[in-house]
């Protein structure tokens, strides 16, 4: 299994963005203007094309883990604690439900197996196993710099 470029482009943004509130396990999402930043900000310190931050920004607002404010002093920051924002609700703002089969989807039978499959029933085991893995990384354990 290999995340996509842009799942693996969100968990850079993401643990940017972490590092600037410096929002840590017992540390409030809502540590003041310091904490803010912007998209162009997070494009220069990251590397990635504005355009794609921006793309990236918008999902991840619309997924609820950051927030962006409008205006003077207004820019991005984390919606909720580092600590609490998990790899698995990243790639999920980005990619939708983790799964390793599309066969579960809803409206999908385009599988030549589907009518005698027999581990179709499994893979939703194997499904919640690998979200629980990545719901146990934390972002704040992401943003660790290592040296």
């Amino acid at each position: 299994m290999r995340l996509s470029s842009m799942a693996d482009y969100a968990v850079v943004i993401m643990a940017a963005a972490s590092r600037h509130c410096g929002c840590g396990a017992g540390e409030s999402a809502k540590v003041g203007a310091r904490s803010r930043l912007s998209a162009g900000q997070l494009a220069a310190e990251t590397g990635l094309p504005a355009p794609t931050v921006q793309k990236l920004v918008s999902r991840l607002s619309a997924a609820g883990l950051l927030h962006s404010t409008r205006g003077v002093g207004g820019g991005l920051r984390l919606a909720r604690p580092a600590a609490a924002i998990s790899l698995a609700d990243i790639v999920e703002a980005v990619e939708g439900p983790i799964a390793m089969t599309a066969c579960l989807e809803e409206g999908r039978h385009d599988c030549s197996l589907e009518q005698a499959c027999g581990v179709r029933e499994h893979w939703p085991l194997v499904n919640e196993a690998l979200r629980g893995a990545l719901a146990q990384v934390s972002l704040t354990r992401l943003a660790e710099v290592r040296r």
